[in-house]
Protein backbone atom coordinates (compact mmCIF):
# COMPACT_ATOMS: atom_id res chain seq x y z
CA UNK A 1 0.00 0.00 0.00
CA UNK A 2 1.43 3.38 -1.04
CA UNK A 3 1.03 6.05 1.64
CA UNK A 4 1.17 9.69 0.63
CA UNK A 5 3.24 11.48 3.28
CA UNK A 6 3.41 14.81 1.49
CA UNK A 7 6.12 16.41 -0.64
CA UNK A 8 9.21 14.23 -0.93
CA UNK A 9 12.31 15.55 0.77
CA UNK A 10 15.25 14.04 2.58
CA UNK A 11 15.11 14.78 6.29
CA UNK A 12 17.75 12.28 7.33
CA UNK A 13 15.37 9.62 8.62
CA UNK A 14 17.92 6.91 7.85
CA UNK A 15 20.98 9.00 8.67
CA UNK A 16 20.74 10.16 12.29
CA UNK A 17 24.36 11.30 12.24
CA UNK A 18 23.37 14.43 10.27
CA UNK A 19 19.62 14.68 10.79
CA UNK A 20 18.74 18.00 12.38
CA UNK A 21 22.31 19.31 12.46
CA UNK A 22 23.26 22.77 11.09
CA UNK A 23 24.87 21.37 7.95
CA UNK A 24 21.47 20.21 6.68
CA UNK A 25 20.39 23.76 5.86
CA UNK A 26 23.60 24.36 3.92
CA UNK A 27 23.25 21.29 1.74
CA UNK A 28 19.60 20.65 0.91
CA UNK A 29 18.24 21.14 -2.59
CA UNK A 30 17.01 24.64 -1.82
CA UNK A 31 20.50 25.68 -0.72
CA UNK A 32 21.95 24.31 -3.96
CA UNK A 33 19.31 26.14 -5.98
CA UNK A 34 20.07 29.39 -4.18
CA UNK A 35 23.78 28.91 -4.83
CA UNK A 36 23.11 28.51 -8.56
CA UNK A 37 21.05 31.69 -8.53
CA UNK A 38 23.83 33.44 -6.61
CA UNK A 39 26.24 32.38 -9.33
CA UNK A 40 23.93 33.65 -12.09
CA UNK A 41 23.47 36.99 -10.35
CA UNK A 42 27.19 37.37 -9.65
CA UNK A 43 28.00 36.61 -13.29
CA UNK A 44 25.69 39.39 -14.47
CA UNK A 45 27.28 41.84 -12.02
CA UNK A 46 30.78 40.82 -13.11
CA UNK A 47 29.85 41.39 -16.75
CA UNK A 48 28.31 44.73 -15.80
CA UNK A 49 31.64 45.74 -14.26
CA UNK A 50 33.25 45.12 -17.65
CA UNK A 51 30.50 46.87 -19.59
CA UNK A 52 29.06 43.86 -21.42
CA UNK A 53 25.82 43.82 -19.41
CA UNK A 54 23.86 46.95 -18.46
CA UNK A 55 24.16 47.74 -14.77
CA UNK A 56 20.37 48.08 -14.51
CA UNK A 57 19.90 44.60 -15.97
CA UNK A 58 22.37 43.11 -13.47
CA UNK A 59 20.44 44.78 -10.65
CA UNK A 60 17.14 43.27 -11.81
CA UNK A 61 18.73 39.84 -12.21
CA UNK A 62 20.21 40.05 -8.71
CA UNK A 63 16.93 41.13 -7.16
CA UNK A 64 15.10 38.24 -8.80
CA UNK A 65 17.65 35.61 -7.77
CA UNK A 66 15.74 34.10 -4.88
CA UNK A 67 15.13 30.37 -4.64
CA UNK A 68 11.71 30.75 -3.01
CA UNK A 69 10.41 32.30 -6.24
CA UNK A 70 10.98 29.09 -8.21
CA UNK A 71 9.31 25.68 -8.04
CA UNK A 72 12.08 23.45 -6.74
CA UNK A 73 10.23 20.17 -7.30
CA UNK A 74 9.33 21.13 -10.87
CA UNK A 75 12.95 22.05 -11.61
CA UNK A 76 14.09 18.69 -10.27
CA UNK A 77 11.71 16.88 -12.59
CA UNK A 78 12.76 18.98 -15.56
CA UNK A 79 16.42 18.23 -14.85
CA UNK A 80 15.85 14.76 -16.31
CA UNK A 81 15.48 16.33 -19.74
CA UNK A 82 19.02 17.73 -19.76
CA UNK A 83 20.81 15.55 -17.14
CA UNK A 84 21.56 18.64 -15.04
CA UNK A 85 19.40 21.21 -13.26
CA UNK A 86 20.84 24.36 -14.85
CA UNK A 87 19.07 24.22 -18.21
CA UNK A 88 15.63 24.24 -16.61
CA UNK A 89 16.79 26.78 -14.04
CA UNK A 90 17.93 29.21 -16.73
CA UNK A 91 14.65 28.85 -18.57
CA UNK A 92 12.50 29.42 -15.49
CA UNK A 93 14.74 32.13 -14.08
CA UNK A 94 14.78 34.00 -17.38
CA UNK A 95 10.98 33.97 -17.39
CA UNK A 96 10.99 35.27 -13.83
CA UNK A 97 13.32 38.13 -14.75
CA UNK A 98 11.31 38.86 -17.92
CA UNK A 99 8.20 39.29 -15.82
CA UNK A 100 10.01 42.11 -14.02
CA UNK A 101 11.96 43.54 -16.95
CA UNK A 102 11.91 41.97 -20.44
CA UNK A 103 15.07 43.81 -21.42
CA UNK A 104 17.01 42.50 -18.41
CA UNK A 105 15.99 38.93 -19.27
CA UNK A 106 18.21 39.12 -22.37
CA UNK A 107 21.27 39.12 -20.10
CA UNK A 108 20.50 36.10 -17.92
CA UNK A 109 23.21 33.44 -18.30
CA UNK A 110 24.89 35.57 -20.97
CA UNK A 111 27.60 33.58 -22.76
CA UNK A 112 27.62 30.99 -19.98
CA UNK A 113 27.16 27.22 -19.79
CA UNK A 114 25.58 24.87 -17.28
CA UNK A 115 28.82 23.66 -15.78
CA UNK A 116 30.07 27.16 -14.98
CA UNK A 117 26.96 27.76 -12.91
CA UNK A 118 26.68 24.37 -11.23
CA UNK A 119 30.39 24.03 -10.43
CA UNK A 120 30.53 27.55 -9.02
CA UNK A 121 27.38 26.83 -7.03
CA UNK A 122 29.08 23.71 -5.72
CA UNK A 123 32.02 25.78 -4.50
CA UNK A 124 29.60 28.15 -2.78
CA UNK A 125 27.74 25.29 -1.12
CA UNK A 126 31.01 23.66 -0.08
CA UNK A 127 32.32 26.91 1.41
CA UNK A 128 29.12 27.38 3.42
CA UNK A 129 29.14 23.79 4.64
CA UNK A 130 32.85 23.79 5.45
CA UNK A 131 32.39 26.96 7.50
CA UNK A 132 29.97 25.04 9.74
CA UNK A 133 32.15 21.93 9.86
CA UNK A 134 35.26 23.92 10.70
CA UNK A 135 33.48 25.82 13.47
CA UNK A 136 32.42 22.55 15.08
CA UNK A 137 35.92 21.12 14.72
CA UNK A 138 37.25 24.16 16.56
CA UNK A 139 34.92 23.34 19.47
CA UNK A 140 36.03 19.70 19.36
CA UNK A 141 39.66 20.79 19.42
CA UNK A 142 39.10 23.02 22.43
CA UNK A 143 37.30 20.29 24.36
CA UNK A 144 40.01 17.76 23.59
CA UNK A 145 42.74 20.19 24.61
CA UNK A 146 41.00 20.59 27.97
CA UNK A 147 40.75 16.82 28.41
CA UNK A 148 44.41 16.39 27.52
CA UNK A 149 45.49 19.00 30.07
CA UNK A 150 43.24 17.71 32.84
CA UNK A 151 44.25 14.09 32.33
CA UNK A 152 47.87 14.61 31.35
CA UNK A 153 48.95 12.10 34.01
CA UNK A 154 45.77 10.07 34.43
CA UNK A 155 46.83 6.43 34.24
CA UNK A 156 45.09 4.16 31.73
CA UNK A 157 45.92 0.84 30.15
CA UNK A 158 47.32 1.10 26.69
CA UNK A 159 45.68 -1.50 24.50
CA UNK A 160 47.01 -3.14 21.35
CA UNK A 161 45.14 -5.77 19.33
CA UNK A 162 42.32 -5.40 21.90
CA UNK A 163 44.49 -6.47 24.86
CA UNK A 164 46.33 -4.62 27.62
CA UNK A 165 49.77 -3.59 26.41
CA UNK A 166 51.73 -1.07 28.52
CA UNK A 167 50.49 1.83 30.65
CA UNK A 168 49.78 5.21 29.11
CA UNK A 169 47.71 8.22 30.12
CA UNK A 170 44.26 9.28 29.10
CA UNK A 171 45.69 12.74 28.46
CA UNK A 172 47.93 11.33 25.73
CA UNK A 173 44.97 9.55 24.17
CA UNK A 174 42.96 12.79 24.13
CA UNK A 175 45.96 14.68 22.75
CA UNK A 176 46.17 12.14 19.93
CA UNK A 177 42.49 12.63 19.13
CA UNK A 178 43.08 16.38 19.03
CA UNK A 179 46.05 15.92 16.71
CA UNK A 180 43.81 14.14 14.20
CA UNK A 181 41.22 16.90 14.45
CA UNK A 182 43.89 19.50 13.71
CA UNK A 183 44.97 17.42 10.72
CA UNK A 184 41.34 17.51 9.53
CA UNK A 185 41.17 21.29 9.94
CA UNK A 186 44.39 21.62 7.96
CA UNK A 187 42.90 19.60 5.11
CA UNK A 188 39.77 21.75 5.05
CA UNK A 189 41.84 24.93 5.05
CA UNK A 190 43.88 23.64 2.12
CA UNK A 191 40.82 23.35 -0.12
CA UNK A 192 40.62 25.75 -3.03
CA UNK A 193 37.64 28.06 -3.38
CA UNK A 194 37.88 28.76 -7.09
CA UNK A 195 34.99 29.82 -9.26
CA UNK A 196 34.38 27.94 -12.47
CA UNK A 197 34.38 30.00 -15.64
CA UNK A 198 35.16 28.22 -18.86
CA UNK A 199 32.18 28.41 -21.16
CA UNK A 200 31.11 25.56 -23.38
CA UNK A 201 34.52 23.90 -23.72
CA UNK A 202 36.90 25.78 -21.46
CA UNK A 203 37.83 28.58 -23.88
CA UNK A 204 35.39 31.25 -22.59
CA UNK A 205 34.48 31.88 -26.22
CA UNK A 206 30.83 32.51 -25.34
CA UNK A 207 31.77 35.31 -22.99
CA UNK A 208 34.16 36.84 -25.51
CA UNK A 209 31.44 36.71 -28.18
CA UNK A 210 29.59 39.38 -26.20
CA UNK A 211 32.71 41.53 -25.86
CA UNK A 212 33.69 42.28 -29.49
CA UNK A 213 37.05 43.94 -29.81
CA UNK A 214 38.14 43.03 -26.30
CA UNK A 215 41.61 41.65 -25.74
CA UNK A 216 40.95 37.94 -25.02
CA UNK A 217 43.63 37.56 -22.37
CA UNK A 218 42.70 40.74 -20.53
CA UNK A 219 38.96 40.19 -20.73
CA UNK A 220 39.12 36.59 -19.52
CA UNK A 221 41.35 37.60 -16.62
CA UNK A 222 39.17 40.55 -15.66
CA UNK A 223 35.91 38.66 -15.97
CA UNK A 224 37.14 35.74 -13.90
CA UNK A 225 38.53 38.08 -11.24
CA UNK A 226 35.30 40.09 -11.15
CA UNK A 227 33.16 36.95 -10.94
CA UNK A 228 35.26 35.62 -8.05
CA UNK A 229 35.17 38.98 -6.26
CA UNK A 230 31.39 39.15 -6.50
CA UNK A 231 31.10 35.79 -4.74
CA UNK A 232 33.94 36.18 -2.27
CA UNK A 233 35.78 33.28 -3.88
CA UNK A 234 39.09 33.00 -5.72
CA UNK A 235 39.99 33.02 -9.42
CA UNK A 236 41.60 29.90 -10.89
CA UNK A 237 44.53 29.91 -13.27
CA UNK A 238 42.58 27.66 -15.66
CA UNK A 239 38.97 26.55 -15.99
CA UNK A 240 38.65 23.26 -14.10
CA UNK A 241 35.60 21.84 -15.84
CA UNK A 242 37.45 18.58 -16.56
CA UNK A 243 40.28 19.10 -14.06
CA UNK A 244 38.36 17.94 -11.00
CA UNK A 245 40.95 18.59 -8.32
CA UNK A 246 38.69 20.94 -6.28
CA UNK A 247 35.90 18.37 -6.09
CA UNK A 248 38.16 15.40 -5.36
CA UNK A 249 40.03 17.36 -2.68
CA UNK A 250 36.74 18.30 -1.04
CA UNK A 251 35.55 14.70 -1.06
CA UNK A 252 38.77 13.32 0.42
CA UNK A 253 38.96 16.07 3.05
CA UNK A 254 35.38 15.38 4.11
CA UNK A 255 36.13 11.66 4.28
CA UNK A 256 39.20 12.38 6.42
CA UNK A 257 37.07 14.47 8.80
CA UNK A 258 34.72 11.51 9.18
CA UNK A 259 37.60 9.11 9.72
CA UNK A 260 39.37 11.31 12.26
CA UNK A 261 36.20 11.74 14.28
CA UNK A 262 35.47 8.05 13.82
CA UNK A 263 38.73 7.23 15.62
CA UNK A 264 37.49 9.19 18.63
CA UNK A 265 34.12 7.47 18.43
CA UNK A 266 35.48 3.94 18.20
CA UNK A 267 37.79 4.54 21.18
CA UNK A 268 34.87 5.85 23.22
CA UNK A 269 32.83 2.80 22.25
CA UNK A 270 35.65 0.54 23.40
CA UNK A 271 36.24 2.39 26.67
CA UNK A 272 32.55 2.60 27.54
CA UNK A 273 31.92 -1.17 27.43
CA UNK A 274 30.26 -2.41 30.61
CA UNK A 275 33.30 -4.45 31.62
CA UNK A 276 35.66 -1.51 30.91
CA UNK A 277 33.62 1.48 32.08
CA UNK A 278 36.39 4.07 31.81
CA UNK A 279 34.45 6.78 29.98
CA UNK A 280 30.78 7.48 29.37
CA UNK A 281 29.22 9.77 26.82
CA UNK A 282 26.59 12.32 27.93
CA UNK A 283 23.16 10.78 28.28
CA UNK A 284 20.37 13.27 28.94
CA UNK A 285 17.04 11.80 29.90
CA UNK A 286 15.71 9.54 27.17
CA UNK A 287 18.87 9.40 25.09
CA UNK A 288 20.32 6.01 24.32
CA UNK A 289 17.31 4.13 25.63
CA UNK A 290 16.84 0.61 24.34
CA UNK A 291 13.44 -0.40 22.97
CA UNK A 292 13.73 -3.76 24.76
CA UNK A 293 16.20 -3.41 27.66
CA UNK A 294 15.37 -0.67 30.18
CA UNK A 295 18.77 -0.88 31.91
CA UNK A 296 20.72 0.20 28.82
CA UNK A 297 21.91 3.68 27.92
CA UNK A 298 23.50 3.16 24.56
CA UNK A 299 26.44 5.33 23.37
CA UNK A 300 24.44 6.76 20.50
CA UNK A 301 26.63 9.78 19.77
CA UNK A 302 29.73 7.64 19.27
CA UNK A 303 27.74 5.09 17.26
CA UNK A 304 26.42 7.78 14.91
CA UNK A 305 29.87 9.31 14.40
CA UNK A 306 31.36 5.91 13.71
CA UNK A 307 28.63 5.26 11.14
CA UNK A 308 29.80 8.33 9.22
CA UNK A 309 33.40 7.09 9.28
CA UNK A 310 32.32 3.74 7.87
CA UNK A 311 30.31 5.25 5.01
CA UNK A 312 32.73 7.96 3.92
CA UNK A 313 35.53 5.97 2.23
CA UNK A 314 33.23 4.42 -0.36
CA UNK A 315 31.63 7.75 -1.17
CA UNK A 316 35.04 9.39 -1.56
CA UNK A 317 36.12 6.54 -3.82
CA UNK A 318 33.15 7.26 -6.08
CA UNK A 319 34.17 10.89 -6.46
CA UNK A 320 37.80 9.92 -7.01
CA UNK A 321 36.65 7.48 -9.68
CA UNK A 322 35.10 10.39 -11.57
CA UNK A 323 38.47 12.13 -11.94
CA UNK A 324 39.34 10.65 -15.37
CA UNK A 325 36.49 12.30 -17.26
CA UNK A 326 36.74 12.34 -21.03
CA UNK A 327 37.08 15.31 -23.39
CA UNK A 328 35.91 18.80 -22.34
CA UNK A 329 32.86 17.59 -20.43
CA UNK A 330 32.19 14.08 -19.30
CA UNK A 331 29.02 12.18 -20.04
CA UNK A 332 28.21 10.79 -16.62
CA UNK A 333 31.38 11.30 -14.58
CA UNK A 334 30.58 14.95 -13.83
CA UNK A 335 27.02 14.00 -12.97
CA UNK A 336 28.09 11.14 -10.71
CA UNK A 337 30.00 13.48 -8.38
CA UNK A 338 27.05 15.46 -7.09
CA UNK A 339 25.25 13.12 -4.71
CA UNK A 340 28.30 11.43 -3.12
CA UNK A 341 29.92 14.84 -2.60
CA UNK A 342 26.82 16.13 -0.82
CA UNK A 343 26.57 12.91 1.20
CA UNK A 344 30.18 13.30 2.33
CA UNK A 345 29.63 16.88 3.43
CA UNK A 346 26.48 15.88 5.30
CA UNK A 347 28.30 13.07 7.06
CA UNK A 348 31.29 15.27 7.94
CA UNK A 349 29.04 18.07 9.17
CA UNK A 350 26.85 15.75 11.20
CA UNK A 351 29.80 13.89 12.70
CA UNK A 352 31.56 17.13 13.64
CA UNK A 353 28.44 18.54 15.29
CA UNK A 354 27.77 15.39 17.29
CA UNK A 355 31.40 15.05 18.32
CA UNK A 356 31.25 18.49 19.93
CA UNK A 357 28.74 17.20 22.44
CA UNK A 358 30.47 13.86 22.78
CA UNK A 359 33.84 15.23 23.86
CA UNK A 360 32.62 18.38 25.61
CA UNK A 361 30.58 16.36 28.10
CA UNK A 362 32.52 13.10 28.14
CA UNK A 363 32.54 11.57 31.62
CA UNK A 364 35.98 10.23 32.54
CA UNK A 365 36.48 7.77 35.44
CA UNK A 366 40.15 7.88 36.52
CA UNK A 367 39.57 5.43 39.36
CA UNK A 368 38.16 2.83 37.01
CA UNK A 369 41.05 3.44 34.64
CA UNK A 370 43.58 2.86 37.41
CA UNK A 371 41.75 -0.22 38.68
CA UNK A 372 41.73 -1.73 35.21
CA UNK A 373 45.51 -1.43 34.95
CA UNK A 374 45.69 -4.05 37.68
CA UNK A 375 43.75 -6.66 35.74
CA UNK A 376 46.90 -8.36 34.45
CA UNK A 377 48.46 -8.60 37.89
CA UNK A 378 51.42 -6.49 36.90
CA UNK A 379 51.79 -8.09 33.50
CA UNK A 380 51.48 -4.80 31.66
CA UNK A 381 54.89 -3.73 33.01
CA UNK A 382 56.62 -6.94 31.93
CA UNK A 383 58.44 -4.94 29.25
CA UNK A 384 60.06 -2.90 32.00
CA UNK A 385 60.99 -6.00 34.04
CA UNK A 386 62.56 -7.51 30.93
CA UNK A 387 64.68 -4.40 30.51
CA UNK A 388 65.91 -4.74 34.12
CA UNK A 389 66.54 -8.49 33.97
CA UNK A 390 68.23 -8.62 30.55
CA UNK A 391 71.57 -7.10 31.63
CA UNK A 392 71.62 -9.41 34.66
CA UNK A 393 70.50 -12.70 33.13
CA UNK A 394 70.96 -12.20 29.43
CA UNK A 395 68.23 -11.20 27.00
CA UNK A 396 67.10 -14.69 25.98
CA UNK A 397 67.10 -16.08 29.51
CA UNK A 398 65.23 -13.07 30.84
CA UNK A 399 62.67 -13.44 28.10
CA UNK A 400 62.11 -17.13 28.83
CA UNK A 401 61.81 -16.44 32.55
CA UNK A 402 59.20 -13.74 32.02
CA UNK A 403 57.24 -15.84 29.55
CA UNK A 404 56.98 -18.60 32.16
CA UNK A 405 56.17 -16.22 34.99
CA UNK A 406 53.56 -14.34 32.96
CA UNK A 407 51.85 -17.58 31.94
CA UNK A 408 51.75 -18.74 35.58
CA UNK A 409 50.41 -15.38 36.73
CA UNK A 410 47.66 -15.49 34.11
CA UNK A 411 46.64 -19.05 34.98
CA UNK A 412 46.77 -18.81 38.79
CA UNK A 413 45.82 -15.17 39.30
CA UNK A 414 48.96 -14.52 41.34
CA UNK A 415 50.51 -11.10 40.78
CA UNK A 416 53.54 -11.24 38.51
CA UNK A 417 55.69 -9.68 41.23
CA UNK A 418 54.84 -12.53 43.61
CA UNK A 419 55.57 -15.17 41.00
CA UNK A 420 58.98 -13.62 40.34
CA UNK A 421 59.74 -13.40 44.09
CA UNK A 422 59.24 -17.16 44.24
CA UNK A 423 61.66 -17.75 41.38
CA UNK A 424 65.26 -18.00 42.53
CA UNK A 425 66.70 -16.65 39.30
CA UNK A 426 64.49 -13.57 39.31
CA UNK A 427 64.59 -12.86 43.05
CA UNK A 428 68.34 -12.89 43.06
CA UNK A 429 68.56 -10.65 40.03
CA UNK A 430 66.02 -8.22 41.43
CA UNK A 431 67.31 -8.27 44.99
CA UNK A 432 68.59 -4.73 44.78
CA UNK A 433 65.56 -3.38 42.94
CA UNK A 434 62.51 -1.87 44.57
CA UNK A 435 59.89 -4.33 43.33
CA UNK A 436 57.00 -2.10 44.32
CA UNK A 437 58.25 0.63 41.98
CA UNK A 438 59.10 -1.79 39.20
CA UNK A 439 55.59 -3.20 39.14
CA UNK A 440 53.75 0.10 39.55
CA UNK A 441 52.00 0.95 36.23
CA UNK A 442 51.98 4.65 37.02
CA UNK A 443 55.78 4.58 37.14
CA UNK A 444 55.97 3.24 33.59
CA UNK A 445 54.14 5.72 31.40
CA UNK A 446 57.32 6.72 29.60
CA UNK A 447 57.18 10.19 28.06
CA UNK A 448 53.37 10.33 28.04
CA UNK A 449 53.22 13.58 30.00
CA UNK A 450 55.84 15.43 27.96
CA UNK A 451 54.22 14.16 24.76
CA UNK A 452 50.93 15.71 25.87
CA UNK A 453 52.73 19.01 26.41
CA UNK A 454 54.35 18.70 23.03
CA UNK A 455 51.05 17.93 21.32
CA UNK A 456 49.35 20.90 22.96
CA UNK A 457 52.01 23.21 21.57
CA UNK A 458 50.40 22.71 18.15
CA UNK A 459 47.78 25.38 17.74
CA UNK A 460 44.66 25.66 15.63
CA UNK A 461 45.61 27.13 12.23
CA UNK A 462 44.30 30.48 11.13
CA UNK A 463 42.94 30.69 7.59
CA UNK A 464 41.79 33.40 5.25
CA UNK A 465 39.54 31.03 3.31
CA UNK A 466 35.85 31.90 2.80
CA UNK A 467 34.82 29.36 5.45
CA UNK A 468 36.68 31.17 8.20
CA UNK A 469 34.57 33.95 9.71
Amino acid sequence: MLIDTGPPYDAGLLSPVWAGTPVVAALHDGAWLQAMLDAEAALSRAQARLGTVPVAAAQVITQAARADRLDLAALARQARESANPVVALVREFTALVAHRDPEAARYVHRGSTSQDILDTATVLVVSRAVRLIRADLEHVEQALAALAREHRDTLIAGRTLALHAVPTTFGLKAAGWRHLVLDAVHKLDALSADVQLGGAAGTLAGYLAHAPGADPAGYVRDLTDAFAAELGLSAPLLPWHVLRTPVVDTATAAAFVCGALGKIAVDVLSLTRTEVGEVHEPSPSGRGASSAMPHKRNPVLAAAVRSAALQAPQLAATVLGCLPGEDERSAGAWHAEWEPLRALLRLAGGAAHQTVELVSHLSVDPERMRANTGMTGGGMVSERIAAVLAPLLGKARARDLLNEASARSASTGEPLAEVLRQDGRASAALADARLSDLFEPAAYTGAAGPLVDRALSRSLPVTGRPWKD
